[in-house]
């Protein structure tokens, strides 16, 4: 059930003769670069596919993470660069990427957190979920680039262990952050989760992210098309 609402190329062809050879192999014009699109919420809401789920097929290790992150030869994981990225104070980094110290905002529930292993790094649309809407047709290094996605900042977030796994593979029509001040952000970046990677939401999730998108009238979805 949906909780309280939140307070506040055309390619060219050349002709050439029989006998004419090209001097030189031209290079292929690279792919444009993706748009990043700024909407309010309800517009954006209304832009997410609707479809029905199935989770036929589903197991977590279809999703390879974590793996070596945005920088190989640093050492670190994707959950250790995220915990990096977004951590309030920084932690110390130790040999083998190990983390101490540090201090962390979890705002799902508005806890600050100062030990690193007391924190999940939680999927804004869980695996299971993403399967369910569109993933299960993807290949395996689709899959992978979605479960450690640190190119949107929405994409992965540092919580608090509790929250995570009271959510676990939930969409917004059963589950939402305790802390009331967290929910217009949740449902903005669930959503550009959501048209990031071209999922779809069922109807039960879209009912619940319209009636959200009503209370949250000044929140804007920011996001950029995967590639």
């Amino acid at each position: 059930m949906i909780k309280n609402l939140v307070r506040g190329t055309t390619a060219l062809t050349l002709a050439l003769s029989p006998l004419a050879l090209p001097t030189a192999a031209t290079a292929a014009p690279a792919a444009p670069a993706a748009t990043a699109q700024v909407l309010n919420l309800a517009d954006a809401v209304d832009l997410v596919p609707v479809a029905d789920e199935s989770r036929t097929g589903y197991t977590r290790d279809k999703f390879k993470h974590w793996n070596t992150g945005l920088d190989p030869a640093d050492g670190c994981n994707t959950r250790a660069e995220v915990l990096q990225a977004e951590a309030v104070e920084s932690p110390a980094v130790a040999a083998g990427c190990k983390l101490s110290g540090g201090l962390w905002v979890s705002y799902y529930d508005g806890q600050e957190v100062n030990d690193p292993a007391k924190l999940d790094i939680d999927h804004m649309v869980p695996l299971a979920e993403a399967w369910d809407s569109g993933a299960s047709t993807w290949d395996a290094k689709r899959r992978e680039a979605y479960a450690n996605d640190q190119d949107a900042a929405a994409s992965l977030v540092a919580v608090t262990a509790r929250t995570n796994r009271q959510k676990a593979d939930q969409d917004p029509s059963t589950w939402m952050p305790p802390h009331p001040d967290a929910q217009c952000r949740y449902i903005g970046e669930w959503t550009a989760t959501k048209l990031r990677w071209g999922l779809t939401a069922d109807q039960a999730e879209v009912d619940a992210l319209k009636v959200y998108a009503e209370a949250c009238e000044t929140t804007v979805v920011h996001y950029t098309p995967a590639a």
